[in-house]
C-alpha cells in the first residue's frame, strides 16, 4: 500500500522517520556519536587506572574501545611502557601524547593511512604492530627510521606488504628493525623469547 503521490512518497516519509529517530537511537547506545566515544575512551582509561595516578602505570590496554582519535590520554602517562589499541577504530594519530618509556605499542586492526610520525614522542619504542591498517606505501613508514631502538614491526595484513621487495626495502628503510612480521632478514622466525628480550631489553 502506497502514500498518495505514488511509492516515493512512501519511501521519503520512511526515510523521514528514520532520520528523526537518530536522536533515540544513539541514547540508548545503537548508534554511537563522536561525542560518545570520546567519553567511552576516557571512562576507559580511567577503569583502567584502577584508582593510581598516571605515573604509576606501565601498562594500558584499552582495546575494542572504540573511537576515531586518541583522546584522555596525555602525558601524565610518563612511565607507561605498554600501550595496546586494539581494534578501537582509529583512523588517526592525532593527540597522541608524548611517552618517553613507551616500549611497546599495540595498532593492530584500526583505519591507520599515516602520521607515524606523531609517535615521535616515544624514542625507546622497540615494537610496533600495524597489522591490519590502511598502510599502502613505504613513504608511510618513512618516518619510522628515526626510531633508533624499533626492533619488531608488524604490518600484517596491511597493502604495502604487497610491494615488490618489501621485506627488503623495510629492512633498509629502518636500520634498527630486527623482526619484520616475526621474521629476520634471512626469514627466520622469531622465538618468543627473542621477541621478549628484544623488548625488555631497553
Amino acid at each position: 500500500m502506497y502514500f498518495e503521490g505514488g511509492p516515493h512518497i512512501e519511501v521519503a516519509a520512511l526515510l523521514g522517520a528514520c532520520f528523526s529517530a537518530l536522536p533515540v537511537f544513539e541514547q540508548v547506545g545503537c548508534v554511537p556519536s563522536a561525542s560518545a566515544a570520546v567519553v567511552q575512551m576516557e571512562k576507559r582509561i580511567e577503569l583502567e587506572k584502577r584508582g593510581k595516578n598516571p605515573e604509576q602505570i606501565h601498562e594500558l590496554n584499552l582495546d575494542n574501545c572504540r573511537s576515531t582519535a586518541i583522546v584522555g590520554l596525555t602525558e601524565e602517562f610518563v612511565n607507561l611502557e605498554t600501550l595496546s589499541l586494539i581494534n578501537v577504530g582509529l583512523t588517526s594519530l592525532k593527540g597522541f601524547p608524548k611517552l618517553p618509556n613507551l616500549k611497546k605499542l599495540e595498532l593492530s586492526d584500526n583505519r591507520i593511512s599515516g602520521g607515524l610520525n606523531l609517535l615521535h614522542g616515544s624514542p625507546k619504542l622497540t615494537h610496533l604492530n600495524l597489522s591490519g591498517n590502511k598502510i599502502k606505501g613505504l613513504e608511510t613508514l618513512d618516518p619510522l627510521k628515526e626510531f633508533k631502538n624499533l626492533k619488531n614491526l608488524d604490518l600484517f595484513n596491511c597493502e604495502v606488504t604487497s610491494i615488490e621487495n618489501y621485506r627488503d626495502r623495510v629492512f633498509e628503510l629502518i636500520p634498527s628493525l630486527k623482526y619484520l612480521d616475526g621474521y629476520d632478514r634471512d626469514e627466520k622466525e622469531a622465538e618468543d623469547s627473542e621477541a621478549d628480550d628484544e623488548d625488555g631489553g631497553k
